[in-house]
């Protein structure tokens, strides 16, 4: 508990993570693994809260580019993070952890209502809090969701878990030039339209300085390493 760098952190995944190989839905073997992850960053003490995408599911920009009303798709959009949040919530506690799903939409049967104060608490007793159903708001991405709940819960960091091993200059899959950037300033991310994470969410960062690390979530000790202060993918500040 002592090595830590970070002793509250908001984890940020996307759905499509959840996916694993199948590309679509939740895979179950990938959730575990990340959750494992997870347990062993709780176990050194960190208090950890997640948002998580629901891009595996359904996509609400997708399908409003195909014709539906974007309020109409956003809102389902945060229904499958709300899905992906209780199928988090379930690999965890099958691994002994205790955690909370507290959704920005109320849906008192299957999980708790965010509030602020409460979520804090959880965190304080020990809990992993997982924020479902994004900010609750059409037109505002997970990822503003996650920079938002970052600054509403105290958190020293936002730590989002990608399919790469941090922010390149270009698509390392499509391009083997592709360079990794160590550190980048929020400018940076914003004048070169890195694919950090969206704009409003880099301008509520850089304006209550908020650092933010991408790393490869699929590689095994990776949270551990940014957790502890090693050097784990791209460092944003």
């Amino acid at each position: 508990m002592d090595n830590l760098r970070f002793k509250r952190i908001l984890l940020k995944l996307s759905g499509e993570a959840l996916a694993g190989p199948r590309g679509f839905g939740i895979d179950p073997d990938t959730v575990s693994a990340f959750c494992k992850e997870i347990v062993d960053a709780a176990a050194k003490g960190v208090e950890l809260a997640m948002v998580i995408g629901g891009g595996n599911i359904f996509r609400g920009m997708s399908a409003s580019a195909s014709g539906m009303e974007r309020a109409s798709a956003d809102y389902m959009g945060m229904l499958a993070t709300v899905m992906n949040a209780v199928a988090v919530q379930d690999a965890l506690e099958k691994l002994g952890l205790s955690t909370r799903v507290l959704s920005a939409i109320t849906m008192q049967e299957v999980c708790e209502p965010y509030i602020r104060r409460r979520a804090v608490r959880h965190l304080e007793k020990g809990r992993v809090v997982i924020c479902a159903a994004g900010t609750g708001n059409p037109y505002f991405t997970t990822d503003t969701a996650a920079a938002l709940r970052a600054m509403e819960l105290k958190s020293e960091v936002i730590i989002k878990g990608t399919k790469v091993d941090g922010v390149y200059n270009k698509d390392p899959k499509k391009h083997s030039d592709a360079v990794l950037f160590e550190r980048l300033t929020y400018m940076d991310v914003l004048e070169k339209q890195l694919k950090v994470m969206d704009s409003t969410a880099v301008t509520l960062a850089m304006d209550n300085k908020m650092p933010i690390v991408v790393f490869n979530m699929f590689e095994p000790g990776n949270l551990n390493k940014v957790v502890t202060g090693q050097r784990a993918g791209t460092i944003v500040e």
